[in-house]
């Protein structure tokens, strides 16, 4: 975790931060008035007489150093997509902290030495993803930045790599003794106080430079009210309902980046698959191929989720006696088919669905068939569309968004999550910028629809 003392949100402590339009009301009440802001400075040169020399304001004020502090504090200014990129550093940064909590913990238990390599890994890889956050954000600097920051970007570079050596002792010291080893300890120790010093670094270099993280008490993070969606499928009538937040992540120049999480119950769905396999899927005609969904099984397997349908299916010709058709069953065979279903995004952000065929149990004619031959294909395809066209109408992040934020938001991540008792939901993660104009806006129908939730008649 993050040394005593050290704020991890809200308003950076004990430096100066002069954000937006904050910075630009200093400024223009320096040009406009230097003798009198200024003169609590001091500075230059008197000569003879009381007068001045140099670029001296006549009371004796250096109205050129105050200004290029000024210049400096607008120079270093974070943009918002560093910001943005800063926020996720932190949060990184505290998922390695708490990795290391459970190093830590793990020592103390004496447990077994696989289980801390183990660890030790777990722990290598949310540090190093800090790290290389923490280096593309650097790398993200302008020219006037690095001039500006140099001292600062110095410092954080000297914790990085005074916490990149504690990382590989430790990892040396894993694979040579036990967890409970007094080596271990100290080791586990040094790395933790390496962590916080490049956490601390890190919060330095960012009130340096306005960033400003959410805090618990700012009101930042809005409750996306409920939505009820029922859909029809073939007959088969389906409510999906969602709910999420949109909370503020960084803000700076004006803009506000927002992430979104919406998560749709998929319980009903679940529930109904067996009879919404059956109408999509079922087919008897008098000749040909005959397939029925016998029973289907939707379950998360997260990120995924895994169908299991029991079929029958049976082969027909009909050969012509006398004139007229005679139906003969060729072949028949029954069995089950496992499809693992992964949610993705592609392209303008639309959802997709890949279909994955797993387990197969039947006979050999039909296995062969689910196995290899085109009818596992056309299986998995048919279950992939079904359930992919529920989750289009039941998951739409724009219905749950109020008009002000419907064409700006994004989706950028899509899984299937276990919601407890193996019920199903679908969760999408987007980002939404908006200007603080529309930020308001945004807040204000969302607070209109709460309204109209909480009054309407149930």
């Amino acid at each position: 975790m993050f040394s005593t003392g050290t704020r991890l949100t809200g308003v950076f402590p004990n430096r100066t931060s002069v954000p937006g339009a904050a910075v630009l009301i200093v400024g223009i009440a320096l040009l406009a008035s230097p003798r009198s802001l200024l003169a609590q400075h001091g500075g230059g040169h008197s000569a003879p007489g009381g007068g001045s020399v140099g670029n001296n304001s006549p009371s004796g004020v250096s109205v050129k150093d105050d200004l290029k502090d000024f210049h400096r504090v607008m120079a270093v200014q974070a943009t918002a997509q560093q910001s943005a990129a800063f926020a996720i550093i932190v949060q990184d940064a505290q998922g390695a902290s708490a990795q290391l909590q459970a190093f830590r913990d793990l020592q103390q238990k004496a447990t077994a030495s696989s289980a801390a390599s183990d660890h030790a890994a777990s722990l290598d890889q949310a540090i190093e993803k800090a790290r290389t956050g923490n280096r593309s954000f650097l790398a993200s600097f302008s020219s006037a930045q690095k001039s500006g920051l140099k001292d600062d970007t110095r410092k954080l570079e000297k914790a990085d790599s005074d916490l990149a050596k504690q990382v590989k002792m430790l990892d040396q010291i894993v694979q040579d003794s036990k967890p409970e080893s007094e080596q271990m300890v100290n080791s586990a120790a040094n790395l933790e106080k390496a962590l916080a010093s490049f956490q601390n670094e890190l919060l330095a270099l960012g009130r340096e430079m306005s960033i400003t993280l959410p805090s618990a008490g700012q009101d930042l993070t809005f409750k996306l009210p409920a939505v009820k969606n029922s859909i029809n499928i073939a007959g088969q009538p389906i409510s999906i309902s969602a709910s999420g937040a949109v909370s503020r992540t960084s803000s700076a120049d004006g803009k506000n980046l927002f992430n979104i999480e919406l998560i749709a119950d998929l319980s009903d769905l679940q529930q109904n698959i067996t009879s919404i396999l059956r109408s999509q899927i079922n087919r008897s005609p008098n000749c040909g191929e005959r397939i029925e969904i016998q029973q289907a099984v939707l379950t998360p397997l997260a990120p995924s989720s895994l169908v299991v349908a029991h079929l029958r299916f049976e082969r027909w010709m009909c050969p012509h006696v006398s004139g007229q058709e005679s139906p003969s069953e060729l072949a028949a065979g029954e069995g089950s088919i496992e499809v693992r279903l992964t949610p993705s995004v592609g392209q303008n952000a639309a959802l997709r669905l890949g279909a994955e065929i797993g387990r197969v149990d039947a006979d050999s004619f039909l296995g062969e068939l689910l196995r290899s031959g085109s009818l596992g294909a056309e299986l998995s395809e048919q279950i992939a569309t079904s359930l992919l066209s529920a989750m289009q109408k039941g998951a739409d992040l724009k219905a749950a968004l109020p008009p002000a934020a419907r064409q700006l938001a994004a989706i950028q991540k899509v899984q299937f999550q276990n919601a407890g008792a193996g019920q199903l939901s679908l969760v999408l993660d987007g980002q939404l910028q908006l200007s603080d104009e529309q930020t308001k806006q945004f807040a204000t129908e969302l607070k209109q629809r709460l309204s109209a939730q909480e009054t309407s008649p149930p």
